[in-house]
């Protein structure tokens, strides 16, 4: 008997239950220009589907099948407020320990940290076997630390509290997480008589910026980084803003021309069959929804969804980390629609392919368009405020809409949503991006930067070698932050010397480090 999935689509509107990256798109307009000047005309989807990172929730029926590691949970109490001196409450920040590899302070046994990210920390920590894997090799003790205001780390009490308003909101910003990593772990090395131990920062997609941003600004915390799959780089013009759907859409082509060119081909297909009389009817029943679709743009950002999660996912074997996939899943996909019966129609064949997504294992009857009306979730306020991540597409190179940019929309909509006007300066102001290469190789060292070239989010990383300790390891094949998933038999050879490459230099850093300790002894 087949079962009705529940599943959340990219929202039609910045108001979203996902963990969503709102995104500025834009033709060729500079967010200098944008910012001082009127807005220019909205285009027919003003807040078009937006790719995202991963969603990292827990989900019951799977998680079972996903690697299980030994941790104790502990919390610890964090100032609301690490950057001004009022009596505010403090929360409790969950984290998880394992200590069961560890060489211990008298060897400098090294302490690795997991930058949580804008999720629940057990799902992160399932998914992210490479630090598990690499544990008992190095002697490290492991701890992953929520991200303030996800999971069970909640301000004033509950979730429902501290996502109330922008003033309970308020202290949800990169720097007041970087300072909860930093302030728990110097404070776990205190109590564990720990402090000259060597804490080495691990982080993937958001938790991956977080990894090298907190190594920049508190290099006397962590002796080195390692950022996977994460676009520091994605922000105001530093790198073209269709350079996420352009990847996207490569993926697509280097399956199959004809089948990019479907799904091309298939938004105009949509949107004319959506202003047909009884359109919307038949496109719910030919895309199988269990209600009628209000919209074409729901289907369409539920397509865009999936495509982009595709390509985030395109991994060389079967995985379970968003829905239950095979290998190389845009492979299949393009089969699906490249071998429909002559005299199948184009949304018929995109279809097809696109239930090799939603619905592999054939289980399920029809779908849920699950959107959340009020779109109070945290990474909609991180995005409305600080990780404004400028995006658009192109008209030649994607194989998505051409979508343009209205910032006064956009402004628009964080501020009637949660009453905040977005700063899309700060992050590069607090923590760089305009000319990386000479900020990184003045300031920086011991920082690894993983992408996989098939990851749309590789296009706003860094792709090339900074300096000797400032490095990038690019993999062809590789898709959103692979290297730390958990190992597999599956693993292809260039995946296991990616790994075996960043294990060689994390122990570099480590024995450095415990020379120049033992050299400071000496003396």
């Amino acid at each position: 008997m087949g079962k009705t999935a529940t599943l959340t689509p990219t929202p039609h509107s910045l108001l979203s239950l996902l963990i969503t990256i709102i995104i500025i798109t834009s033709s060729s307009l500079s967010l200098t220009a944008i910012a001082s000047q009127p807005s220019i005309t909205p285009p027919p989807r003003p807040f078009k589907a937006t790719p995202r990172f991963l969603r990292h929730t827990i989900n019951p029926d799977r998680l079972h099948r996903i690697p299980q590691y030994k941790y104790e949970t502990r919390y610890f109490y964090q100032q609301l407020d690490h950057f001004s001196f009022k009596d505010l409450p403090k929360f409790p920040q969950r984290y998880l320990i394992s200590t069961d590899h560890w060489l211990g302070p008298r060897r400098l046994g090294p302490i690795f940290l997991y930058c949580g990210n804008e999720g629940d920390i057990e799902w992160f920590a399932a998914n992210t076997g490479f630090v598990w894997d690499i544990a008992p090799r190095l002697g490290a003790l492991v701890v992953f630390p929520e991200h303030r205001y996800y999971g069970e780390s909640m301000p004033y009490g509950s979730r429902e509290e501290a996502y109330k308003n922008a003033t309970t909101l308020s202290y949800l910003t990169t720097e007041q997480a970087l300072a909860d990593f930093a302030v728990l772990v110097t404070d776990l090395k205190r109590n564990l008589s720990a402090e000259a131990c060597p804490v080495v920062l691990f982080g993937g997609s958001y938790g991956g910026m977080l990894a090298a941003w907190m190594r920049l600004k508190y290099p006397h915390i962590a002796i080195g980084a390692l950022a996977s799959s994460a676009p520091i780089l994605q922000f105001e013009d530093i790198v073209p803003a269709d350079t996420f759907y352009n990847i996207v859409s490569n993926d697509f082509r280097r399956e199959s021309t004809s089948c990019f060119t479907t799904i091309k081909e298939s938004w105009d297909a949509i949107t004319s069959e959506g202003q047909k009389e009884n359109g919307l009817a038949h496109l719910t029943k030919t895309f199988h929804f269990c209600q009628e679709l209000k919209s074409s743009d729901d289907l369409a950002n539920w397509l865009d969804s999936a495509y982009s999660y595709l390509a985030m996912v395109d991994y060389p074997y079967p995985s379970d980390f968003m829905m239950p996939l095979p290998a190389y899943p845009i492979r299949e996909v393009c089969k699906k629609i490249d071998n429909s019966p002559d005299g199948t129609s184009i949304l018929e064949r995109v279809f097809e392919g696109v239930s090799v997504y939603y619905n592999h294992t054939g289980k399920v009857d029809c779908f849920e368009l699950d959107d959340d009306p009020h779109g109070l979730d945290g990474w909609n306020w991180q995005a409305c405020t600080e990780m404004v991540m400028p995006m658009s597409g192109g008209k030649d190179t994607s194989m998505f809409p051409t979508y343009d940019f209205n910032y006064s929309s956009f402004q628009e909509d964080c501020w009637n949503t949660f009453g905040v006007n977005p700063r899309p300066r700060w992050i590069t102001t607090e923590f760089g991006g305009h000319d990386i290469n000479t900020a990184l190789r003045t300031f920086g060292s011991n920082i690894i930067f993983s992408n996989g070239l098939l990851d749309p989010w590789s296009g706003g990383s860094v792709l090339h070698n900074i300096s000797d300790t400032v490095v990038a390891l690019v993999t062809k094949e590789g898709a959103h932050h692979i290297d730390l998933r958990p190992w597999t038999p599956e693993d292809p050879d260039w995946l296991v010397e990616q790994r075996e490459t960043e294990v060689k230099l994390i122990q570099g850093w480590i024995d450095d480090y415990r020379k120049k300790k033992k050299a400071t002894f000496n003396v």
